[in-house]
């Protein structure tokens, strides 16, 4: 999400090239006079805002427009499929990801590898990363696109304005300038890391499918941990040094075990992967080894609770009362449209939502608001985070398509 931009004639140019791009993307195909109604600017200069988007590579013209308006028929404008692409890298506990993404939003390339990441050396692991977003990037040129920027989601804290995963505990890394290992790997292009939840929101923020779409909600993703991320209209809550959304770490049963962390009784010794895994009676090693692709424990464990398993059905159902205690609170502070399941919880909601749905029910504070209807779940799933990391390289060259035109040309 671009900062306002200061009130001078650059400024405000600017601006309406991104407002025209915007309109394209959001209504597009449009000629050059819906463009001008639906952004309250006169004809002439939306003509004078196109050509220059044309020129940039951004907007092409399709020809004339439908016929049966009134006037002359206009050339439709559409963005540029063979124009700029964003790429996506996504660094989980059990496999690396990158996605190239063009104008459109749609996934152009991609590559997904099995990789055990926990507990590995950060070099490694960037190494291999370095090498899928090379291939990747390969590809989407090879589709006619220009890869010009990559954003990183990693499951861990990462310090506001930098590439440094502060801690990200369930990898074991501390202190990891993920940058430095990466920018070789897209000469010349931006370079951002985030976290998995943070992205993973900004993803069901643009690509969610809602309808509406929610301006003000919360979005919860899990793997080994359990994170979260809070939108508020439209916008990214991050907190003073970036870390806001460790809903993981909320202490559910102050008396609980103890946590990595360093706390006692958090969300994610409840309803983290491992925690439920045990819960039901399975062994996290036995199930890592045994289902080695991304997401294999979490697919065992929804295959145990439909079929019947009753210690996996009780261990989802702590889960969920586990997570309605935490997101009570949450609800009950910032008084979101929604809750949003994504991430790895997304196969396992059908046997979360009940006991989650009842504490909601129980604790917020809305006599009005029943906890059934708050939550709802996504239809990204597991491609959330990777998806937003693309997607946010997309929106900074729709926000100021004029960065994209100097970073060209330096």
């Amino acid at each position: 999400m671009a900062a306002p931009l200061p009130n001078t004639q650059q400024a405000m140019r600017r601006r309406n090239l991104s407002l025209v791009l915007h309109a394209v993307a959001a209504h597009g195909p449009l000629s050059r006079a819906a463009v001008a109604a639906r952004i309250g600017l006169t004809r002439a200069a939306v003509s004078t805002l196109v050509e220059e988007l044309a020129r940039d590579g951004l907007l092409v013209e399709l020809g004339p427009s439908r016929p049966g308006t009134v006037g002359r028929p206009g050339s439709a404008l559409q963005l540029n499929e063979r124009g700029p692409a964003g790429l996506g890298a996504e660094i989980g506990v059990d496999h690396l990801a990158v996605y190239a993404m063009d104008l459109g939003r749609r996934v152009r390339a991609r590559a997904q590898v099995e990789s055990a990441n926990r507990g590995r050396a950060p070099g490694p692991v960037l190494e291999r990363l370095a090498g899928l977003v090379r291939r990747v990037a390969a590809e989407a040129e090879g589709e006619g696109l220009r890869p010009v920027g990559l954003a990183v989601a990693v499951p861990g804290l990462v310090a506001r304005e930098s590439c440094v995963v502060v801690r990200a505990p369930n990898l074991g890394w501390s202190g990891v300038d993920v940058g430095a290992a990466l920018r070789e790997a897209l000469p010349g292009g931006a370079l951002t890391v985030d976290n998995e939840a943070n992205l993973g929101a900004l993803a069901e923020l643009w690509l969610g499918g809602h309808d509406p779409a929610p301006r003000d909600f919360v979005h919860v993703s899990a793997e080994i941990g359990i994170g979260a991320a809070v939108v508020i209209d439209g916008r990214l809550l991050r907190g003073t040094h970036g870390f806001a959304g460790e809903l993981g770490h909320v202490p559910v049963r102050p008396e609980g075990p103890e946590c990595a962390c360093g706390g006692r009784g958090c969300l994610e010794q409840y309803a983290g992967e491992e925690a439920v895994l045990r819960a039901g009676g399975l062994s996290p090693e036995q199930a890592a080894a045994e289902h080695r692709a991304p997401g294999g424990r979490i697919a065992l464990l929804a295959r145990h609770a439909a079929d019947g398993d009753p210690r996996v059905r009780s261990a989802l159902r702590g889960a969920g009362a586990a997570l309605g205690i935490a997101l009570a609170g949450t609800v009950n502070l910032l008084d979101p449209q929604k809750v949003v399941l994504g991430g790895a919880l997304t196969p396992l909601a059908p046997w979360l939502l009940p006991a989650l749905e009842r504490e909601l029910a129980r604790r917020l504070t809305d006599p009005a608001r029943p906890g059934q209807g708050v939550v709802t779940v996504s239809r990204l799933g597991s491609d959330g985070p990777v998806l937003g990391a693309a997607g946010s390289v997309v929106q900074a060259v729709l926000d100021d398509p004029a960065a994209f035109r100097e970073q060209r040309g330096a």
